[in-house]
């Protein structure tokens, strides 16, 4: 069996897993691979493309967004991903680095999957789009100064709803349990397909956060009365300037990321242990 191993070796512990990793996979007959960018005693590295073609699961050591950053690419190649914890939080991993030894199961696929809606983010201007992007836990619209309020408005079914506030979270039931949740969101079970929009430190006692169909398609415009930037951050990463012109959409991704469960924790014991 080929593994595609994706660490982040920037994690305290995980030369650690690397290294207890090694015994287990080579008992069990399983073949890891890095991507090339990555170098460590004992694993073979391939260029990452490679990588996510030949391997039949992928395995990530790090935290939580370790997970997010290949889960994207991994559901491109329609591959399973399993997330070892090396992190604070560890919300998405399935295993502990104590638990390590579950890995054996793999090779006679002796585990499930739980697929993970993504939301699609596409930035038109004039027409034509500009940016395109795919958020796991979401998509968040904000000013790029502290205590600068902008104006987001979002249309559903025609409807426009406008916020003035710090910013607006468009997240996934994966994300609920992540800023939306600190922002005063919803936590909703994953297995369901939701957008959720959250307002950052609305500017009105009327604002609250809004469930929303799957299946529904949001437009979104964005600017601010100070002149100051308005940022699209995807997965808290800032990827791109929305003009006051901007036009974003947000649907449900044709793509969703499959999670590898080794152990049979279910989302509301990991909510209890996580979140005590």
């Amino acid at each position: 069996m080929i593994v595609g191993l994706l660490p982040n070796l920037d994690k305290r512990g995980v030369v650690e897993v690397l290294e207890n990793l090694k015994p287990i996979l080579r008992e069990n007959g399983m073949k890891a691979y890095l991507p090339d960018y990555i170098s460590f005693s004992g694993y073979e590295s391939v260029k990452e493309e490679e990588l996510f073609k030949m391997s039949e699961v992928l395995v990530t050591v790090g935290g939580d967004g370790t997970i997010m950053r290949y889960a994207k690419i991994a559901a491109l190649y329609d591959k399973p991903i399993l997330g070892i914890n090396a992190g604070r939080l560890g919300f998405l991993a399935n295993l502990e680095a104590n638990q390590i030894n579950l890995i054996s199961k793999l090779k006679n696929g002796d585990y499930d999957t739980e697929k993970r809606m993504t939301l699609s983010v596409i930035a038109k201007e004039n027409g034509e789009t500009v940016g395109e992007f795919t958020a796991v836990n979401d998509a968040v619209i904000s000013s790029g100064f502290m205590s600068r309020l902008i104006d987001v408005s979002a249309y559903i079914d025609y409807e426009p709803i406008t916020y003035r506030a710090d910013g607006l979270i468009v997240s996934t039931p994966t994300g609920s349990t992540a800023y939306s949740m600190s922002a005063g969101g919803p936590i909703i079970d994953p297995a369901i397909n939701n957008i959720i929009l959250t307002p950052i430190c609305s500017h009105s006692l009327s604002a609250k956060p809004i469930i929303l169909s799957g299946d529904t398609t949001v437009k979104f415009k964005a600017f601010s009365m100070k002149k100051s930037d308005v940022y699209l951050l995807i997965d808290g990463r800032r990827c791109f300037t929305i003009k006051p012109y901007t036009e974003l959409y947000v649907t449900k991704s044709a793509k969703d990321i499959k999670l590898i469960k080794l152990t049979k924790r279910s989302f509301y014991k990991t909510l209890s242990e996580k979140f005590k």
